[in-house]
């Protein structure tokens, strides 16, 4: 195929895309929802392919949409740093950066306006996923990556061991009266989905041989767990550096002193592409200074 599609098509489709859906792109566009699908339509045909499945409620990308997608968004985010640094007036430099949304929340954002003091002439671009493998989206420059740093990328960057403590809402612990123990929190547990061996561990630091019985209710983040926990609903082993803020607070508390070491940890990864640029540099070596700081 030698003609490339229209940008108007290729704008449509890169923003449907990535609000997965026809008429969040119309908005942000200032279009006509029925507009965005006529130049979808049109680049489907162009292409000779479909792009998105039309569903009953909203649409998706099919698996040749989300291939065609990624260099479509790079394709337009590198001609907007272009744009911006050639030809705008004290134009900021821009790093794109993903994490999981749990250390997104509960680490990276609330550490985010130091940079930006220090740092006023970049901006972040920060997205978050549930769990972070790999990157997948060329877009990116630095992944912030859960695991065993055992990974295929040339520049990863451990951010230090991690420690993990039983925490609960103060009330639910004061409901055992005298009875508090592991064994009556692991009842009630809530477990986050790729972590539950933390409570095989935490019981034999209690003197446990066996698991006592443990409780059912399994999510898939730190921060969803945290957030049953903070509202009364049972008890959770979480990372240090996830609980800090809310055992400040009160909102939570740790009824025992145990912490475990945890086998996992986070790792800076950063995209090739993305090593020689200042602004990246400058990100890496401030976030790796946080965590040696605060022993995140």
């Amino acid at each position: 195929m030698s003609q490339l599609p229209h940008v108007t098509w290729l704008r449509a489709f890169e923003s449907a895309a990535r609000n997965s859906s026809f008429s969040a792109a119309a908005e942000e566009l200032n279009l006509t929802p029925a507009a965005v699908s006529q130049q979808i339509k049109l680049l489907e045909q162009h292409l000779g392919a479909p792009l998105f499945r039309r569903m009953a409620r909203g649409v998706a990308l099919t698996d040749m949409g989300h291939a065609y997608a990624q260099p479509i968004r790079k394709a337009f985010s590198e001609m907007q740093d272009a744009t911006s640094e050639l030809f705008t007036s004290n134009a900021k430099r821009t790093v794109h950066v993903r994490a999981s949304i749990s250390y997104a929340a509960l680490v990276l954002a609330p550490l985010l306006k130091g940079f930006q003091d220090t740092h006023p002439d970049i901006d972040i671009r920060l997205t978050t996923a549930v769990w972070t493998d790999r990157i997948e989206d060329d877009a990116i420059d630095v992944e912030i990556r859960f695991g065993h740093g055992d990974w295929a990328e040339q520049d990863i960057r451990h951010l230090g061991h991690r420690f993990a403590q039983l925490v609960c809402h103060p009330d639910f612990a004061a409901s055992f009266a005298g009875d508090l123990s592991f064994e009556a929190l692991a009842a009630h547990a809530v477990q986050i989905i790729g972590s539950e061996a933390d409570w095989s561990l935490m019981a034999r630091h209690f003197g446990f041989e066996g698991m006592p019985e443990i409780g059912g209710t399994k999510v898939d983040s730190s921060v969803i767990a945290l957030q049953m926990v903070a509202a009364g609903s049972g008890a959770a082993i979480v990372s240090e550096s996830f609980i800090e803020n809310y055992l400040a607070q009160g909102v939570l508390v740790a009824p025992f002193d145990h912490r475990i070491p945890l086998s996992r940890s986070f790792f800076m990864i950063v995209d090739d592409s993305a090593q020689k640029r200042r602004e990246v540099l400058q990100f890496c070596d401030w976030l790796a200074e946080q965590h040696r700081e605060k022993t995140i």
